[in-house]
């Protein structure tokens, strides 16, 4: 991430003595340097590649049923933008101070919902590609062994960025230029079926607006509609297939929204007609949206077929399909030539047994 951090902090949550959870807060900001120059880059490149975000906007108005105000935290985040507006000589300090804050509202969620949840609490605020951001990520650390110099092991902690689980990012400019649109804040929604990530909204005051898992599904099922109507062969379909794998890396990689009416202009279009994939969209009984936050998991989908139920589970990539795997819709059959060999090995030594 070629970024330009403007502040970093960190705080600490733990569970005391009594059993409750409380804050350990740093005493400032800390000093941009390479190493959270390249820190900042990596929790943004892990927040990138989690699949399955949410995207929403701020709650404006409090629960009537709950004293608690809703809007604390973008009130909060509002007045340090405001002062950074004005040019204000103490930044950092409003900065490290809206931290502060922000950090008490989260364990007070933490103790009203009963959720225990403890970690590094990171707050990194930075402008990527003229767009400015805030980043919050909720981070534990994990265990590994050095060996030193002197052929010693050492036993040190790292924070463990491959399991990050609670982050939200708040796209600052456009909350600024564009709030109408209600998508400025994105959020990792949870792990393992279960929505952790809920007490994190509530922190943050968010309502989630757009499931970006169902609209990338729907803009697969959108790409694999236009190349079928376009009359295209197998292998023209595979080509524009991985034409559409890289625009959704690119934009994955750079943390952007992709657009549908850039994505059109990587596919082909009927020139007599004047049509393309965006105006395709546009005439299907549910629209796609214009910009869509790009989901890691629907590349998987661009690439292979695969489902899986009953006890079976099969995978192949889409390249195959009317070449060596050929699917029957009458019969419900799906027909492969060329098993694998570590598969066909298997299947023989079981056949010469029975």
């Amino acid at each position: 991430m070629s970024a330009l951090i403007h502040h970093f902090v960190v705080h600490r949550l733990v569970v005391n003595n009594e059993d409750k959870i409380e804050a350990i807060p740093r005493d400032n900001c800390l000093a941009v340097t390479p190493e959270i120059e390249l820190l900042a880059h990596q929790i943004n490149h892990s927040f990138n590649a989690k699949p399955g975000k949410g995207v929403g906007h701020f709650v404006s108005q409090s629960n009537e049923e709950n004293t608690d105000n809703v809007a604390e935290f973008s009130e909060g985040l509002k007045n340090y933008l405001a002062q950074k507006k004005a040019g204000g000589d103490n930044l950092e300090e409003e900065f490290h101070s809206f931290s502060l804050s922000a950090t008490k509202r989260l364990v007070k969620t933490l103790i009203d919902t009963g959720t225990v949840e403890t970690g590094f609490l990171i707050f990194c605020q930075y402008e990527f590609l003229a767009t400015q951001y805030l980043m919050i990520a909720l981070l534990n650390t994990r265990s590994h062994v050095e060996v030193t110099n002197s052929l010693d092991l050492s036993a040190r902690e790292h924070l463990d960025l491959a399991r990050m689980q609670l982050a939200v990012r708040i796209d600052l400019t456009q909350w600024d230029i564009q709030p109408e649109q209600q998508r400025y804040v994105s959020f990792i929604k949870g792990r393992m079926g279960r929505k952790v990530s809920d007490f994190f909204m509530q922190f943050v005051g968010c309502e989630e607006l757009v499931d970006v898992k169902q609209q990338n599904k729907q803009l697969i099922s959108s790409v694999d509609a236009y190349l079928a109507s376009e009359s295209l062969d197998p292998q023209e379909q595979h080509q524009h297939r991985e034409e559409v794998k890289t625009y959704f890396k690119e934009k994955i990689d750079a943390g952007e929204s992709l657009s549908v009416d850039e994505l059109a202009n990587r596919l082909p279009s009927n020139e007599e007609t004047s049509s393309n994939f965006s105006s395709f969209t546009q005439s299907m009984e549910v629209p796609l949206e214009k910009e869509i936050q790009p989901d890691p998991a629907a590349l998987k989908q661009l690439a292979k077929f695969t489902g899986q139920g009953g006890g079976v589970s099969v995978s192949f990539e889409r390249k195959l399909m009317g070449d060596r795997v050929f699917y029957d819709p009458a019969t419900d059959t799906l027909t492969i030539r060329g098993i694998p060999p570590n598969l066909k090995d298997q299947l023989n030594r079981q056949s010469s047994m029975d």
